[in-house]
C-alpha cells in the first residue's frame, strides 16, 4: 500500500480517483507545525535554531497519517509545488519520524502543477527528495517574520495604542507608503487646462482635442489659467472646421499571456472588484477541481506562479477545440491555415536582472540598517 499526503481534502478526493485502490490519499489541511508565540522560539545566537509545536488542530490528522504510514511501503509527499508546500512536506516527515511511523517505508516527494490524471500520473513516475533549499528559504522567511514581529510589535503597542502588530512585510510596505506620502506632500502643483470638443461629422460623432492654437503647437502647460482656456474655447467656437484627411491603419492585437499570480489578482480586482484573498480562494477551488459529469476535474494549473508557459497537452487540447468549433483555418500551423505561427510568451525577467529604482535601493539600505540594528 502507498500513502500519499496532500494539503487539501478536496485534492485528496480527486487524486485518489486517479491513482486507484493501491493508494491511500490523506490531507494535512495545510501547515501542521508553527513557532510558538513565546520568546526563544528562534535563537539567533544558536545558528538561528527554531522550536516547533504541532498545531492542536493538526494533531488528530497527523495521528491518522502516522497510523497509515506504519503499514505503508511508500510514503509520497505530494503537497503544493511551492516553498510553503515543500515546508509542509518537511514538517510532516519530521513528525512521522518522531512518532516512529516510518518503518522501512520509502519516502518520496512528488509535485504536479495541475490536478489532472495525466499530470498526477506523470508526477508519480518522477519522484525526488525534499528540496532542502526551498525548506531553508521557508525557515529564513519564518524566522524573519518572528524576529521582526516579536521585536517591533511591543514597541508599536507602547508608542501607538490600538496598533495590532509589525512584521517583515508590513513594516517595509509602511515605509514605502510613508516615503510616497512625503513625495506627494512636497509636490509643487501647477495648473493646466485642456480644450476638447464633441464634433459631429455626418453620422459618426467623435471627440477632438485642441493641439494647436494661434499658430503654435500646444504643450501641456501652455493653457495655464482659466482665462487662457476660455480664450482658446472662444476661438474654437468662432472658427469653422473641416476634416482634412482620414487615415486608416490595420492593427493587430496579440493575445495576452497566461495569468501569473499578480496579473490574475489585478484583472480580478479591475473587472470584478475582487480582493486578492477572494481571488485566490476562487483560484484554489478551480485548481482542486469541480464536478463535471460525475468526475472531479481540475480546471487551472497551480495559481501561485510567475510562469507563463502552457503544458503541451493543454495546447493540443486548445487546438482541437478551436479546430472543432471554427475550422482548421483558425489553428496555427495546421495544413491550409493562414493563421500566423503560435506565440510563445516570454519568460518573466528574473528579479536579480531587473534594474533597481532609487526607491528600491533606498529600501534595501533601510532594511539592511534595520537588520543590523537588531543583531
Amino acid at each position: 500500500m502507498n500513502l500519499v499526503v496532500v494539503e487539501s481534502p478536496a485534492k485528496a478526493k480527486t487524486i485518489n480517483k486517479y491513482l486507484g485502490s493501491n493508494y491511500t490519499v490523506l490531507a494535512s489541511y495545510g501547515h501542521v507545525r508553527d513557532l510558538p508565540a513565546k520568546d526563544g522560539s528562534v535563537r539567533p545566537d544558536d545558528d538561528f535554531s527554531m522550536s516547533w509545536d504541532v498545531d492542536p488542530k493538526a494533531a488528530k490528522r497527523l495521528n491518522d497519517i502516522a497510523e497509515v504510514a506504519k503499514s505503508a511501503e511508500r510514503i509520497i509527499l505530494a503537497t503544493d509545488p511551492d516553498r510553503e508546500g515543500e515546508a509542509i512536506s518537511w514538517h510532516v516527515l519530521e513528525v512521522l519520524s518522531k512518532k516512529k511511523a516510518i518503518k522501512g517505508a520509502k519516502v518520496e516527494r512528488v509535485v504536479f502543477n495541475a490536478i489532472t490524471k495525466t499530470a498526477v500520473t506523470e508526477a508519480m513516475k518522477s519522484p525526488r527528495d525534499i528540496d532542502m533549499e526551498l525548506v531553508d528559504a521557508y525557515m529564513a522567511r519564518r524566522a524573519l517574520d518572528y524576529l521582526v514581529g516579536f521585536t517591533l510589535s511591543p514597541v508599536l503597542w507602547r508608542k501607538l495604542p490600538g496598533s495590532r502588530s509589525a512584521g517583515r512585510v508590513q513594516s517595509v510596505a509602511l515605509r514605502l507608503i510613508v516615503a510616497r506620502e512625503i513625495e506627494i506632500e512636497g509636490f509643487d502643483t501647477q495648473e493646466y487646462w485642456t480644450v476638447e470638443a464633441d464634433v459631429s461629422a455626418g453620422s459618426d460623432p467623435f471627440l477632438a482635442r485642441m493641439v494647436k492654437h494661434q499658430g503654435k503647437r500646444l504643450t501641456k502647460f501652455d493653457l495655464n489659467s482659466e482665462a487662457a482656456a476660455q480664450s482658446a474655447r472662444a476661438a474654437v467656437k468662432a472658427a469653422t472646421f473641416k476634416i482634412a484627411s482620414v487615415e486608416k491603419k490595420p492593427a493587430r492585437r496579440s493575445p495576452a499571456p497566461p495569468f501569473t499570480t499578480s496579473t490574475l489578482q489585478q484583472e480580478a480586482a479591475r473587472k470584478l472588484g475582487f480582493s486578492a484573498q477572494r481571488t485566490m480562494q476562487a483560484a484554489q477551488k478551480l485548481y482542486e477541481g469541480i464536478d463535471i459529469g460525475g468526475e472531479t476535474v481540475g480546471l487551472i494549473t497551480y495559481m501561485r506562479t510567475d510562469g507563463v508557459q502552457s503544458a503541451p497537452e493543454a495546447l493540443q487540447e486548445a487546438r482541437q477545440v478551436i479546430g472543432g468549433l471554427y475550422g482548421q483555418n483558425y489553428v496555427p500551423d495546421a495544413p491550409g491555415s493562414t493563421r500566423p505561427k503560435p506565440r510563445t510568451p516570454r519568460k518573466p525577467m528574473k528579479p536579480s536582472d531587473r534594474p533597481r529604482s532609487p526607491a528600491i535601493q533606498a529600501l534595501c539600505v533601510w532594511r539592511a540598517t534595520l537588520v543590523a540594528s537588531m543583531s
